[in-house]
C-alpha cells in the first residue's frame, strides 16, 4: 500500500511508478495563507518535486519550512528574497533555500512565472507564513 502524501492533494509515488506526466496531475496549493503558487506535485520516499505557477505580479509573502529547498526557474522573472539578500532570477537560475530560513519570492509583473522545485520530505511541500 502507498503512504499518504505529506502535502494536501499531492501524488504519492507508488510501488513500480517511476515516470509522472505531470500534465494529469492535479494541482496543489503553495500554501494557501502566503503564497499564489499552483501546480503538480509528486513525493517520493525522501524528495518532493514540483512545477508550480505564479500569476503576473503576484508571490510568495515571507515564509519558512523545516525542509531545505531548491528552485529553478523556467519562465518568467522573479524577484527573491532570501533572509536580507536581494535577487533578480531569471530563467536558467537556480535559487537554494536552507531549512527555517525566511524567504520571499514574487513574480515580476510582466509575466508569469514558472518554476521547478524539489525539497527534502522531512515535511511537506507547504511552509508556514513568518510572523
Amino acid at each position: 500500500m502507498t503512504p499518504a502524501a505529506r502535502t494536501p492533494g499531492a501524488k504519492r509515488s507508488g510501488l513500480d511508478e517511476y515516470c509522472f506526466d505531470l500534465s494529469t496531475i492535479a494541482n496543489v496549493h503553495g500554501g494557501e495563507d502566503y503564497t499564489t503558487a499552483t501546480g503538480p506535485c509528486v513525493e517520493g520516499e525522501r524528495m518532493i518535486v514540483a512545477l508550480m505557477r505564479m500569476p503576473a505580479g503576484t508571490g510568495a509573502a515571507p515564509h519558512s519550512h523545516p525542509n531545505e529547498q531548491w528552485i529553478y526557474v523556467v519562465e518568467g522573472t522573479f524577484r527573491a528574497t532570501i533572509v536580507d539578500q536581494e535577487f533578480e532570477v531569471r530563467p536558467g537560475n537556480l535559487l537554494y533555500i536552507p531549512a527555517n530560513v525566511v524567504h520571499s519570492v514574487k513574480a515580476t509583473p510582466e509575466a508569469e512565472g514558472v518554476f521547478f522545485t524539489a525539497k527534502d520530505a522531512s515535511h511537506g511541500l507547504q511552509g508556514k507564513k513568518a510572523r
